[in-house]
């Protein structure tokens, strides 16, 4: 599908009751090539969801502009439709400008990375990452597999040119397509990813302030858990929501019942609901100013509201049972927040009784952006390691909308992780069996499983993981922190990423065959990257994969500013950068790797 038009595009996020402006960009007239797979990529994300688009065209003459305004609905030639389209209502308190970035050279790489900025409002955690990923998946043809069902593993219709996914933990998931040219003993062609990003955790009891007048401050906090190592002065003065899963049992005076089902729900509350607010500087000793060293239990807990008095249940009773929230005996209930509660049950439309647990999460109101004078930056929250997510997510959907499985004699799969933050050590993490089930599992329905070693153990040498985790560009404030030989620049390309000490899986074999797929791709050389002597070095998912399953890997990704803050920063090409190699990653490794000696 091709549109030309002068225009600045905005998309609502993935819930019906927001209304974000995600994008701003260039205005000058452009034409923009956008492929079939791209909306059914949007569209798989707002399935059954309400969105709404509106285009905000410019057309300039000499030095008068005439501004237009109108309402659309976009519709995407697949077979899915676009529901309850309404009127795009702003958040800006002030206008945006009409003067246009003074760019030329960014313009083409700008769609993509409008996609990518809906799937990072539309997933401030795992859950919603997952979920994001799981329409999209759906909208392109993947079949969901019950893995976890009662079912024998050789039932499972898994067939040549077959799509599938499965989830863990509604936090991880894996999707697969099996070329149509596969034998039995033929490899895996994996990329892998994380879902989670460091951030502040609702505490297990949430009520954080047993005054109900705040005590001396008037003020309702709740209590927070710092997940992984963030850079938590970021947080602060920041407008935070709530999102993660809740769990309901609709029987609320059933809920003792050891018989009651309790289900779940995912909720996404993006409004500033909660703030961690800085210390006056005028009440801070010099010594502190100079510091300002946090302590993480004492100065990161966010203020929800005033007194309960004038808060949403002004003009009501404070009475707990009026509110829905008394504990009725429930221990757990006891020490949540009751005006918490109450914000998930309206969300939710449950009674508040009827939430007996929740995971949640802090998240960044904020949208994503364009940034920079050319538009060359995306800044987003969690583009560590969702950039990651969305580029494999694409990737894989493109190679197999695009006729990739046709002369396909592998299986190409994508596997988003949870809990690569704080070690991968859990049930869904990428320490967990996960991955090796999965290729054991598929290849056991596809004739080469444990019944057959040889078949399998040829499959496991045949194959190959890209471990994709965000990587560090050289930030110009901070040049002397990078070693002086190996420093990557955002908007320079992919980054392969390499420690003698085994911190990543990259060795020379692994990155000979990503540099050869870029090169035969045409792509732009792809930047290395190693930290200086002197500094310690991160690890990610790639050595964990490798020591578990045996299959070979790299570790790369897209270089970014800001890691680990609350907002971060990326180039916009190298989102084009990113899918590119991907695509290539799909199509070209197999005949790469028959060229190279082992």
């Amino acid at each position: 599908m091709c549109a030309s038009a002068t225009f600045l595009q905005v998309i609502s996020s993935i819930q019906p009751s927001s209304t974000t402006a995600i994008l701003a960009t260039s205005s000058i007239k452009m034409r923009v090539s956008t492929p079939s797979s791209s909306l059914l990529f949007l569209a798989g994300i707002r399935t059954s969801l309400a969105w709404t688009t509106s285009i905000r065209s410019i057309t300039t003459t000499g030095s008068s502009a005439v501004r237009h305004h109108h309402p659309t609905t976009l519709v995407p030639r697949s077979p899915l439709t676009i529901k309850h389209a309404r009127p795009f209502t702003r958040l800006r308190s002030t206008p945006i400008s009409t003067l246009p970035p003074l760019s030329s050279q960014y313009e083409q790489h700008l769609p993509l990375a409008r996609e990518a900025m809906v799937f990072f409002d539309s997933s401030p955690d795992p859950f919603h990452a997952v979920q994001s990923a799981s329409l999209a998946l759906q909208s392109a043809g993947f079949v969901e597999w019950k893995d976890n069902d009662d079912q024998d593993a050789s039932s499972i219709d898994i067939v040549p040119g077959g799509k599938y996914y499965f989830t863990r933990n509604k936090s991880t998931l894996v999707a697969f397509a099996v070329g149509k040219k596969y034998v039995p003993g033929n490899g895996f062609k994996i990329i892998g990813s994380h879902t989670d990003s460091p951030n502040l955790k609702v505490k297990p009891y949430s009520k954080r302030t047993t005054d109900k007048n705040g005590g001396s401050s008037g003020a309702i906090q709740i209590g927070a858990e710092c997940y992984g190592g963030g850079l938590w002065h970021t947080w602060f003065d920041r407008d935070l929501g709530v999102s993660g899963r809740v769990f309901i049992n609709d029987e609320a005076t059933d809920k003792h019942n050891e018989n009651s089902f309790e289900r779940q729900e995912l909720v996404k509350i993006d409004q500033a609901i909660l703030r961690i607010p800085n210390l006056a500087i005028h009440l801070q000793t010099a010594k502190e100013r100079e510091a300002f060293a946090i302590n993480k239990e004492d100065h990161l807990s966010p203020i929800l509201a005033t007194a309960v008095k004038e808060s949403l249940t002004a003009g009501n009773s404070n009475d707990d049972k009026e509110k829905g929230t008394d504990n009725d005996g429930d221990e757990w209930m006891k020490h949540q927040e009751p005006l918490l509660v109450q914000i998930l049950a309206k969300k939710l439309g449950v009674d508040p009784k009827s939430i007996v647990d929740f995971e949640l999460n802090l998240f960044d109101v904020q949208p994503a952006s364009i940034g920079g004078i050319h538009s060359e930056f995306v800044h987003s929250s969690r583009l560590d390691n969702l950039a990651s997510c969305f580029l494999s997510l694409k990737g894989l959907i493109d190679h197999v909308t695009h006729d990739g499985l046709e002369n396909d004699s592998d299986i190409s799969m994508i596997a988003m992780f949870d809990h690569e933050e704080v070690g991968s050590s859990s049930s869904s993490g990428a320490g967990s069996p996960i991955m090796g089930e999965a290729v054991r599992r598929i290849s056991y329905v596809l004739g080469a499983g444990e019944d057959n070693p040889l078949m399998y153990d040829r499959a496991i040498q045949r194959s190959f993981v890209l471990s994709v985790d965000q990587a560090h560009a050289v930030h110009p404030n901070y040049v002397s922190k990078h070693e002086k030989n190996h420093g990557p620049k955002m908007n320079g390309g992919m980054v392969i990423k390499r420690n003698s000490n085994q911190r990543y899986a990259t060795n020379g074999m692994t990155g000979l065959i990503v540099r050869q797929i870029a090169k035969k791709a045409g792509l732009p050389p792809i930047q290395e990257f190693v930290v200086r002597n002197d500094c310690a070095c991160g690890s990610t998912i790639g050595p964990i994969i490798s020591a578990n399953t045996g299959i070979r890997a790299i570790d790369m990704g897209c270089p970014q500013l800001s890691m680990h803050s609350i907002r971060e920063t990326m180039g916009t090409k190298d989102f084009t950068h990113g899918l590119a190699l991907f695509q290539a990653f799909f199509q070209h490794f197999s005949s790469v790797d028959k060229q190279i000696e082992d």
